[in-house]
């Protein structure tokens, strides 16, 4: 319920309406803390998978490349969001929306940079560069796309996204991949850390209220963190050693890791710019109607997704990721009921401060990766349970049923046995075996190319009885 004090109900509906600066500030943190575990997230998981990350010979030297990327997450976060904010011509919808890095990409990113260490970034950032320009270009013409990502499909691929990501968050618990083939994987103690955030976690998200429940993830991660001290996981030398190590501030570097344009990492991160694309417009949809109770025009949806694309763009100039808008945002406006731009634009601010100070990415390493795990467990399971909910509004016939089949059986079947497509030439192996990719593309050319309806006896013979059956069909057993 909206606090009638920060404003009257007419202020706090109107996006352009900026409450006073000693409630503005603590409300423009929150929106950042609802996000900031999701928004960091992805720069441990592709320093991880490329070799630089947790367990690697990187440790020695203090993480310094998995430290910048989590530097340039937050800085291009609070970048982006500003042109979300403020806007900028025609981009950014001047509503308040938190931008961060998208969780959409991470199966797309993981096979380009698996095991290449740093040499794979060149070509990973070219991707990001590339498909964040396409995004843009994609909001010249979004109302006109929108026809082609049904729920159906849109929630096939945020499930295909989920299912993705849940092995990162296990392997994240046992203790990460470099400790696959150690002793120590799997272990109780290890277990035990995350299984201890995963519950603080549902026990605020079901017994608290306010922002406790928005932050719960983040909470967990800390009540993780000081378990995982409690019982030697984490020490006051390690947490002082990165602390001391890193600069008090440093500044993003254009091109730190040189640039190269790969034809798999355009196709991937350009593809994967529609569902992004389309995603933004359901969170701007969301915003407006929860929080100004109207629906998005079209000129803040066009510049939503300018936004998403020009943010993405810079990010990947300076070693960042795409930028997308985070839905928790949406949830968060309708609890707070402030509808203010100028609230998010403070936490904006807030994030490029953080992204600026090394030693707040020198704090997020020393978090044990099976403290991070239990987090992710809960993320990226409820990345699937929103695929799920699209999916809830989906027509199931016949029609509908066949190109879900389809579509999740090849795109999952892939990501669970990449060496299928081993012999297949580079560029398309690596688009394959992220099985999102394959997937959406399935659906989206069978949900334009199939006729609406399907016969019963289509797909009777190969659903194993499991086809369902309209009113009125007669029981198995032919009897009335």
């Amino acid at each position: 319920m909206a606090d009638t004090s920060i404003g009257t109900p007419e202020q706090l509906r109107d996006p352009n309406y900026t409450p006073a600066l000693h409630r503005a500030i603590p409300l423009g943190i929150q929106h950042v803390l609802a996000m900031f575990v999701s928004n960091v997230t992805p720069a441990i998981i592709i320093a991880g998978a490329a070799g630089f990350g947790f367990g690697s010979d990187a440790g020695a030297q203090g993480f310094p490349d998995m430290t910048y990327l989590i530097q340039m997450s937050m800085l291009f976060a609070g970048v982006a969001t500003l042109l979300q904010t403020i806007g900028f011509g025609p981009v950014g919808a001047r509503l308040p929306i938190v931008q961060g890095t998208s969780f959409a990409f991470i199966p797309i990113m993981i096979p380009l940079v698996a095991g290449k260490g740093v040499e794979a970034l060149p070509v990973l950032f070219g991707g990001v560069l590339v498909g964040g320009l396409f995004h843009a270009f994609i909001a010249t013409f979004i109302g006109k796309i929108r026809f082609a990502l049904p729920p159906l499909v849109t929630g096939l691929v945020v499930t295909m996204i989920g299912l993705a990501l849940v092995k990162v968050g296990i392997q994240y618990a046992a203790g990460g991949v470099p400790a696959i083939d150690k002793p120590e994987y799997g272990s109780l103690l290890n277990w035990s850390a995350a299984l201890v955030v995963v519950f603080v976690t549902l026990a605020l998200k079901f017994y608290a209220k306010g922002m406790l429940a928005v932050s719960a993830v983040v909470i967990g991660i800390v009540v993780g963190y000081f378990y995982a001290m409690a019982m030697g996981m984490v020490t006051l030398e390690g947490i002082a050693t990165s602390w001391g190590r890193a600069a008090p501030i440093a500044f993003p570097v254009p091109f730190k890791y040189g640039f190269e344009f790969g034809f798999a990492a355009i196709i991937g991160f350009c593809l994967m710019a529609f569902v992004s694309a389309v995603e933004t417009v359901g969170d701007v949809s969301g915003i407006t109607k929860g929080g100004a109770g109207r629906e998005a025009t079209e000129e803040e949806i066009t510049g939503a997704t300018y936004a998403d694309g020009v943010g993405s763009a810079v990010a990947g100039i300076f070693g960042g990721f795409p930028n997308t808008s985070f839905s928790q945002n949406v949830g968060l406006i309708a609890m707070t009921g402030v509808m203010s731009r100028h609230v998010v634009t403070i936490g904006a601010l807030f994030l490029i401060l953080c992204g600026l100070v090394p030693k707040v990415g020198a704090v997020i390493r020393t978090i044990p990766i099976e403290v991070l795990g239990g987090g992710v467990i809960v993320m990226f399971g409820m990345v699937v349970a929103a695929g799920i909910s699209m999916l809830s509004d989906v027509n199931w016939n016949r029609r509908n049923m066949v190109i879900f089949a389809i579509s999740l059986s090849i795109g999952l079947g892939l990501q669970l046995d990449p060496k299928a497509v081993q012999y297949l030439p580079d560029t398309l192996r690596i688009l394959m075996t992220s099985g999102l990719l394959p997937a959406a593309l399935i659906a989206i050319v069978l949900n334009l190319l199939l006729p609406e309806e399907l016969s019963d006896e289509a797909t009777e013979e190969v659903s194993g009885g499991m086809a369902g059956h309209s009113k009125g069909s007669l029981p198995q057993d032919g009897h009335v």
